[in-house]
């Protein structure tokens, strides 16, 4: 089909990656900076999106760098190395503008907001060439590419009429289908999710961590299946963030704050949430890498939550604390190809009917009779074992252990099968 799910990584890379990382630290160590530099852009490529060019030129080489609808460009030498990347042009400077940005300045670690001669806003990047090593230029790259991408859509909502995004990346426009699909998705679950919280026997004060579960499941869910960008974006990181962040209040204090952002999100106008649906190529993700033991912890805690929401009555509950294994998990996490295969086909499950008005033709679950297709699911669990069998040999899923009797009942099961599976590599 072609649509994407899920934030990107850049921690799926190929073996010939790794090596031309090791290589760009052997050639800055002698000073063959020229080289390093080649290698380290080889280390960012990814062949099928060719993220990543270069060229030798005047003595030095020059450089683009796609992240999202932003790109960096570049030239680095024996003396230096510089990029910038243009994010909006201004219209006009308010105060109001100028403070964002000086602010903006002060927490970034390598990079600055500058004005170039057209008055565009661009973040700038510089080093010398000695100081420059493939460790800086990755983390300083990476801080410049997640803000530009980022901040053009953020800046110009927030100063309208004075901002207007520069698109210089690659950005890939989805079908009006495919808007509909996931706008209609975004409206129906958020609402369906308020409307169990306000009329289905969920006191606020007696079952705050179970409202809590309710709208962290959402927020997970709505971010991996719809993929938004700018405002729907980061409305669902400050709906996590509000939540994770140590400041002392309360679960109830907390969930009100993820209500707050997910009601915007829900009275977005249609043309604008239509905007923010797009695919795009990116070179730097969020995620940090985990093993398999991180996913095997995560199933172990929330399975127990989840039993004691069912003992207690509470069906939905439950499965809102096992959909957020899945959703935590690829919302923070970049885990083995395998188990990152088993969390989207646990969705691809769960939310059929989502996947069959993107167009997709297997039906895992009917929603109005709740019956399973066993047979397809189980072809499902063994196509992903196969496709990764060359490198983790012992991957044996033991699907022979799922229950189908209902939605609970089989998330249970589905997860129980995830924590054992064996993913010693080769």
């Amino acid at each position: 089909m072609g649509i994407r799910f899920g934030r990107f990584s850049d921690s799926y890379k190929d073996a010939s990656n790794y090596q031309s990382w090791e290589a760009a630290l052997s050639y800055f160590e002698r000073a063959e900076y020229e080289d390093s530099f080649k290698s380290f852009f080889y280390y960012l490529r990814d062949i099928k999106d060719d993220n990543v060019q270069w060229a030798q030129e005047d003595g030095g080489v020059r450089f683009g760098i796609l992240q999202g609808s932003k790109k960096i460009e570049g030239f680095a030498n024996a003396r230096q190395f510089k990029a910038e990347s243009k994010i909006v042009y201004a219209s006009e400077l308010t105060v109001g503008l100028l403070r964002r940005l000086v602010e903006a300045n002060y927490v970034m670690d390598y990079c600055r907001y500058a004005l170039d001669d057209a008055n565009n806003l661009v973040i700038k990047f510089e080093t010398s060439t000695l100081d420059g090593s493939p460790y800086k230029l990755y983390y300083a790259l990476k801080e410049m590419a997640l803000h530009a991408d980022k901040q053009d859509d953020l800046l110009a909502d927030e100063f309208p009429g004075i901002l207007t995004p520069l698109e210089t990346g690659v950005k890939k426009e989805s079908s009006v289908e495919v808007k509909e699909a996931k706008f209609g998705f975004m409206q129906t679950e958020i609402a369906g999710v308020f409307e169990e919280i306000d009329k289905n026997r969920l006191n606020v004060e007696k079952h705050p961590v179970g409202i809590a579960y309710l709208l962290l499941d959402l927020i997970y869910k709505l971010d991996y299946l719809t993929k938004p960008e700018g405002f729907l974006m980061e409305s669902l990181e400050k709906a996590h963030h509000a939540f994770f962040a140590g400041d002392g209040k309360s679960i109830l204090q907390k969930s009100v704050i993820m209500r707050k952002e997910l009601q915007k999100i829900l009275d977005r106008p249609k043309d604008l949430a239509f905007n923010e649906f797009y695919d795009t190529v990116c070179t730097f993700g969020l995620t940090v890498s985990k093993g398999h033991d991180a996913l095997v912890s995560i199933i172990e805690k929330e399975l127990a939550e989840a039993r004691r929401w069912e003992e207690q009555g509470q069906p939905r509950v439950a499965l809102s604390v096992m959909g957020y294994i899945p959703g935590y998990c690829l919302f923070n996490y970049a885990l083995p190809k395998p188990d990152r295969s088993f969390l989207d086909l646990y969705y691809r499950i769960m939310e059929s009917a989502y996947f069959e008005s993107l167009g997709y033709e297997n039906r895992y679950l009917d929603p109005k009779t709740g019956i399973f297709d066993q047979k397809g699911i189980k072809a499902a669990i063994r196509s992903i074992a196969e496709m990764h069998a060359v490198r983790y040999q012992k991957l044996s899923p033991a699907y022979g252990m799922l229950r189908f009797d209902n939605p609970v009942g089989f998330a249970k099961s589905y997860f129980l099968m995830l924590k054992g599976l064996d993913l010693t590599e080769k």
